[in-house]
């Protein structure tokens, strides 16, 4: 997915998720050395894959990319939850660029009749 096409999807994406505008965009551009395997816990947010890595598995709840695994029935470009990177590559340093999507918390304190929280 390209950063333009990403643009595009995610307010629809957050909108039909029910956040509407409610949320941040970061971009992260995660370097990784040769065979590093890095952990991402990202259970309150998103992260939309906006290259294709060569030699590069990224595994998360939503699914699994993996541009040389052939017998994958779908690649996943949207990743949450527990998301691990590997980069296969043992000579190699590797970029995975992502956009980074975080919902606002919009949860309201309800006030008592002095208006105090």
């Amino acid at each position: 997915m390209t950063p333009d096409l990403a643009l595009e999807y995610i307010p629809r994406r957050m909108e039909e998720l029910g956040y509407g505008n409610n949320y941040f965009l970061r971009f992260a551009h995660l370097v990784l050395q040769p065979q590093e395997v890095r952990f991402i816990e990202a259970s309150c947010e998103f992260f939309i894959l906006v290259e294709e890595p060569q030699n590069v598995t990224i595994d998360s709840d939503m699914g699994v990319f993996d541009l040389s695994n052939t017998v994958a029935n779908e690649l996943q470009y949207e990743h949450q939850g527990a998301i691990t990177i590997t980069n296969k590559n043992p000579n190699a340093t590797i970029s995975v660029r992502f956009i980074q999507v975080i919902p606002k918390n919009t949860r309201k304190e309800k006030q008592d009749a002095t208006g105090n929280n």
